[in-house]
């Protein structure tokens, strides 16, 4: 039951958090979600950087990985929305902005995650 409850706390910080970043960076203008792509890119890093520590001689505990890296990181990070944005893309027929998005979320996400892991090593 802790452990859901540090699950619970850090996804609602991080979803919050995600939440702040998309209403003032996602630009409703040109309709490229600079929030979310910033979201997701961020939490690869942390993630990296979170999970790069807890293997590195157990310097943190379960409990503090599954608060920052299952509930923090996932909270912040999110799926579903990047989905639901390039569906927009698609349907509106910006095909160059999805393949830019998705693929810059792709490899940008990645090249994060890698590089947090790095920074612990």
């Amino acid at each position: 039951m802790k452990q859901l409850l540090f699950v619970f706390l850090g996804g609602g910080i991080g979803s919050v958090l995600r939440y702040v970043i998309g209403k003032y960076l996602n630009s409703t203008e040109s309709g490229i979600p600079y929030g979310t792509f910033l979201a997701n890119i961020l939490g690869s890093l942390l993630i990296g950087i979170i999970l790069g520590l807890a293997a590195k001689n157990d310097s943190l505990t379960q409990n503090q990985t599954l608060l920052l890296a299952t509930g923090f990181c996932g909270g912040f990070t999110t799926f579903s929305t990047f989905a639901y944005e390039n569906h927009v893309f698609l349907r509106s027929g910006d095909f160059t902005s999805f393949a830019i998005y998705t693929i810059a979320s792709f490899i940008v996400g990645f090249l994060a995650v890698f590089a947090g892991m790095y920074l612990v090593e």
